[in-house]
């Protein structure tokens, strides 16, 4: 029997349309939800009392659970039928964000983006993996790119469209906007095709299990390495812990008969580098976005909704390229369009080190503008070097690799420049510090925000404070600024070797 995927067809059928339009917006609405909530978080504190260890799970609850069930959540895609996980992985999420609207106490809330976590984990390696299953390998690649372009832009999205949102109504509104949305796709999926493994192999529990604590452990480490230090004992025994089962994962995967993840594709010079280039890239992109929305909001003083607009520019370039760069590919493979991509992203990072206190809009944009041209060129090449890569029955999975990469990645980013720029800013704001009455010298070297709270009721003489704390959070957001840029240009390096060219 022959299937779309059989068929060269010189241009997209209706129903191919249909189902790219469908996983977009399944794929958008829960890279949305990721960063939804970081502008609701100020008024989440206030009108329920959570505090920051509460907002900071309210935040990551869903990232961790989602990471940790992404693998699985491909793999029971590729033997249940890709389209029912991914309605049953919609329906999940629905409920999960409804959950406030019914009790909104901080435990209810972080209750709620687990469990809408779970429904993500499900949700997202189904709708890539529904379209390399569903369309042909010459139209494939265009396929990827636009949903490349969707899933890198769709945090920014997020980040608008719940700015907005708070203009007018409370942080629930955020909450019962996802469910709705969640709803009415969820209604729309019944009209799309599904797609399966023909061969009937038994799960892989034991890898299963491995897989997910093993990304969890990690994650979780990264989440908490910022509060605690990186030499804190919980914070290495996590990653070490995390490291450990990943080998261990590796050892009975090339040990068992129908493993969760071959990792034997890993030795592929296209598919490893395309996941290490996707790893980097997410690392880079969140530690960017960590470090200039506070600098918009704190140092040039943006409200919330101005900072997400003013991320636009990022967008626009993720998704023109991400569209155009299938066609570059057999043009100049994957090395060049990767390793220029990857210092390109660093390039743009570097160049925030040219900004100050007092940069202009306009001066503000080229460093995003550069780093965004720098992750469309190299995110669709590297999804597509994963999938394409992958065997045909397994593309539950290898989406699930390709979600997991930038779950990884972003987790990193966000730590490592957290770190950086804490660590940063607490050594240059120290003579300050030094000089204020112990009741302040906490909160000024703990953050910028809460160093301007203490000028702010300081009345005249907090300006010079004001002012110094600022100086030195630039000087922090330099350090973080510049050790992102130099981990991607070194890498850029590396995968100029190691990813394949043209003819590979």
């Amino acid at each position: 029997m022959r299937t779309d995927t059989d068929i060269e067809q010189p241009t997209w059928t209706a129903r191919q349309i249909w189902m790219l339009t469908v996983s977009c917006c399944a794929v958008a609405l829960v890279v949305a939800a990721m960063a939804s909530l970081n502008t609701a978080l100020p008024d989440l504190a206030r009108d329920t009392g959570a505090t920051q260890t509460q907002l900071t799970w309210i935040v990551d609850g869903y990232t961790l659970v989602l990471a940790c069930l992404l693998l699985p959540a491909g793999a029971l895609g590729d033997r249940y039928g890709r389209r029912e996980l991914l309605m049953f992985g919609l329906l999940v999420f629905a409920a999960g964000c409804a959950i406030p609207a019914f009790a909104d106490e901080p435990a209810w809330i972080i209750a709620s983006r687990v469990v809408a976590g779970v429904g993500a984990a499900f949700v997202m390696p189904a709708t890539l993996s529904l379209l390399t299953a569903g369309f042909p390998t010459a139209q494939r690649g265009r396929a990827v790119g636009i949903w490349s372009g969707v899933a890198g832009s769709g945090a920014i999205a997020g980040l608008i469209i719940s700015g907005l949102l708070l203009e007018k109504w409370s942080w629930h509104s955020i909450f019962i906007s996802l469910a709705v949305v969640s709803a009415v796709i969820l209604v729309l999926s019944f009209t799309i095709s599904s797609s399966k493994d023909a061969e009937t192999t038994p799960l892989d529990l034991p890898g299963t299990a491995l897989i997910a604590a093993s990304i969890g452990l990690f994650v979780l480490g990264m989440i908490e390495a910022p509060a605690r230090g990186w030499l804190d004992p919980v914070v290495l025994a996590l990653l070490i812990s995390g490291i450990a089962l990943a080998a261990i994962f590796s050892v009975v995967e090339l040990r068992t008969a129908h493993p969760l993840l071959d990792v034997r594709l890993f030795a592929n010079r296209a598919f490893g580098s395309g996941a290490a280039s996707l790893t980097l890239q997410f690392l880079a992109t969140f530690g960017l976005f960590f470090l200039i929305v506070q600098y918009l909001q704190l140092v040039l003083d943006y409200s919330p909704l101005q900072s997400a607009l003013a991320l636009f520019p990022i967008a626009v370039p993720v998704m023109l390229l991400s569209v155009v760069s299938p066609l570059l590919i057999p043009l100049v493979g994957l090395r060049i369009l990767t390793a220029s991509g990857v210092a390109l992203l660093g390039t743009g990072i570097a160049l925030m080190t040219t900004l100050d206190s007092g940069s202009t809009y306009a001066e503000v944009s080229i460093p995003l503008i550069v780093a965004a041209i720098g992750l469309g060129l190299s995110t669709t090449p590297a999804t597509a070097a994963i999938v394409s890569n992958a065997p045909d029955a397994k593309q539950g999975v290898a989406s699930a690799v390709n979600d997991a990469t930038r779950e990884i990645g972003s987790a990193i980013g966000v730590a490592l420049a957290g770190s950086i720029l804490a660590a940063g800013y607490g050594l240059h704001v120290q003579p300050a510090v030094d000089m204020l009455p112990e009741s302040a010298k906490d909160a000024v070297s703990g953050s910028l925000a809460a160093a301007l709270h203490v000028a702010e009721i300081a009345g005249p003489q907090g300006d010079q404070l004001a002012d110094f704390a600022k100086e030195a959070f630039m000087r922090g957001m330099d350090q973080g600024a510049w050790t992102l840029a130099s981990i991607m240009w070194v890498s850029a390096v590396a995968l100029g070797f190691w990813a394949p060219g043209r003819k590979g």
